[in-house]
């Protein structure tokens, strides 16, 4: 719902700020008051194009800011988290104009670029009378709100589920395809690879454990000497580390039974000779294990070289060598399996194929008896608010495609992304006129009053935007001015609606009566808007019948109009 409106140095506006309600509001003035200005601000801050001429003369810059609260969730929210604008409980536009023309956006105090500022204005606020955020007059949305009425929620999601399991598989089978195709350009090569690496029977970590080896079987001859001479110096000579070590631990013994604080040193000396003895059962049997290999030897480093050869040749580690092999067996093996894999695909292809068809038939079908039904619905409304000539068609086309995927009285038809319709709504307002696009309806009066036809309709089975209506009332009156006011009010008990109007038996209807209305102060034109109370809103509705000289059967036929609206 849009709460407020503030708008300062723009136009003959100075500075003003106008409160909406739910409901119905009407907005109604002198020709020349400033209702334009009005619907240009809100125009200006859903993001439409600026001119600095609207900044106030003498001003440096125009501001207007909306505020919204309990803005449609799901689509504000994907919006605004994509420009990482923070969301709140309230909804703040706010655009900035400089008299220099350079112009500046916020959304919810956040900087913000005019394209984001009109994608969230168009979700919001759909204004009719200026060609402008009229959402029904896109024919993208027309398959939309056809299906809102047709009801068929479940069936378009099961058929783009199924469209996309077909897209899947068949990219997977484009994959497979080009793969296998790749294989066959290179097979010799593929082939010769797998051929070298599998004989070289290549195992993870072989490469540091053989330069391992090599060392120790390198350098026997000089751990066969150094172990022998520590088995020497630990053990077997006369004075070695071990005898001496004994002879210490015999006399810190007899030192202890004299005084015990040799006792702990003892300990030490008993602990250092087991180590030596330790060490030296090592070093003997390290010896007895020293291979003087040559054999071996050169053996191992024929095997380094050659895996350094392959290293170098394919310039990868040996672990990667290894892992080249296994793929290179699985590419090879692909080939092998590929008529089987490929047939269990096209089989799958063709499955969902059949059953895409049926989706997209189905669903066609359905919505074709919704749009038969959406369309006497429409007329009866067009004719209910003074279009009684009125033809209302829902053209559902296809796309003929020789491959396509949905197949009806033999023929193929192209599976588009919500089923296999082209879906746009014509309509003719007068006798003997082909029923054209929306878009391209001549009269303002006649498209608002069509747009209130078909919400009026469609406002069950969809959630629309707040509406603004501007020039709905041009070329009617009387009873059919009275059957547009009624659709309004019925209308606004679902959504917010303003509308501006010059009609009294329209302006009767509202909920809220705001009065724009134009003055001189401080030699200056300015313009203001005010919320008429009950009985200010009867001279308004009364100025409507009778013109600036309100006479009292004007203002009794105003309280009528009221009244009876009341009762609505």
């Amino acid at each position: 719902m849009l709460c407020t409106l503030y708008i300062r140095n723009f136009a003959l506006i100075q500075e003003l700020t106008v409160e909406f309600k739910p409901g119905l509001t009407i907005i109604t003035g002198e020709t020349g008051a400033g209702k334009s200005i009005l619907i240009g601000a809100l125009n200006l801050v859903l993001g439409e194009r600026a001119s600095s001429e609207l900044v106030r003369s003498g001003s440096s810059k125009a501001v207007i800011e909306a505020v919204f609260t309990e803005p449609p969730a799901e689509k504000i929210s994907s919006l605004l988290e994509e420009a990482g604008v923070e969301a709140s409980p309230e909804l703040i536009l706010r655009r900035e104009l400089s008299a220099a023309g350079q112009s500046r956006c916020f959304i919810n105090d956040t900087p913000a670029t005019v394209a984001l500022l009109k994608q969230v204005g168009e979700v919001l606020i759909d204004l009719h009378g200026q060609h402008e955020h009229q959402l029904l007059l896109q024919p993208g949305t027309h398959e939309t709100l056809l299906d809102d009425f047709a009801g068929t929620g479940q069936e378009v999601a099961a058929y783009r589920q199924t469209r996309s399991q077909l897209q899947m598989l068949r990219q997977q089978l484009s994959t497979l395809e080009n793969e296998a195709a790749e294989i066959r350009d290179k097979k010799e090569l593929l082939d010769f690879q797998l051929q070298e690496l599998s004989e070289l029977d290549l195992k993870a970590g072989e490469d540091e454990e053989t330069e391992n080896e090599i060392t120790l079987l390198e350098n026997a001859e000089t751990l066969f000497t150094l172990t022998s001479s520590l088995n020497e110096r630990l053990y077997d000579s006369e004075h070695s580390v071990y005898s001496e070590l004994a002879a210490a631990l015999h006399t810190l013994e007899k030192l202890a039974v004299i005084d015990r604080r040799f006792e702990g040193h003892s300990e030490d000396a008993r602990t250092a000779k087991s180590i030596v003895d330790e060490l030296s059962r090592f070093s003997r049997t390290y010896i007895s294990e020293i291979d003087f290999n040559q054999p071996r030897l050169d053996k191992l480093r024929e095997r380094q070289l050659l895996l350094q050869r392959v290293t170098r040749k394919y310039g990868r580690t040996l672990q990667e060598l290894i892992e080249l092999r296994e793929e290179l067996d699985a590419r090879i093996a692909l080939e092998d399996n590929l008529e089987a894999e490929k047939t269990r695909f096209e089989e799958e292809i063709g499955v969902a194929r059949s059953e895409l068809s049926r989706r997209g038939i189905a669903l066609s079908e359905k919505r074709k008896s919704a749009a038969s039904k959406l369309e006497t619905l429409i007329q009866n409304q067009l004719a209910h608010l003074g279009i009684p000539s009125a033809t209302f068609i829902v053209a559902m086309s296809r796309e003929e495609q020789p491959q396509g995927d949905i197949q009806a009285g033999g023929k193929c038809y192209a599976a588009l992304a919500n089923g296999c319709d082209h879906i746009e709504f014509l309509v003719s307002a007068n006798p003997g006129e082909q029923p054209r696009p929306l878009v391209k309806v001549a009269s303002g009066g006649e498209i608002s009053r069509i747009m209130l036809a078909m919400k009026s309709v469609l406002a069950e089975s969809t959630r629309l935007p707040i509406l603004v209506f501007d020039e709905i009332d041009t070329g009617i009156s009387g009873r059919i001015a009275e059957a547009v006011g009624k659709s309004l009010k019925s209308l606004s008990r679902k959504h917010q609606i303003i509308a501006i109007t010059h009609l009294p038996q329209i302006a009767a209807m509202g909920d809220l009566h705001l009065s724009v209305q134009k003055s001189v102060q401080e030699e200056r034109t300015v313009t203001e808007v005010i919320a008429l109370d009950h009985q200010n809103r009867l001279q308004a509705i009364a100025s409507l019948f009778s013109g600036s000289e309100i006479s009292s059967s004007s203002l009794k036929l105003a309280a009528e109009l009221v009244a009876a609206a009341e009762s609505c």
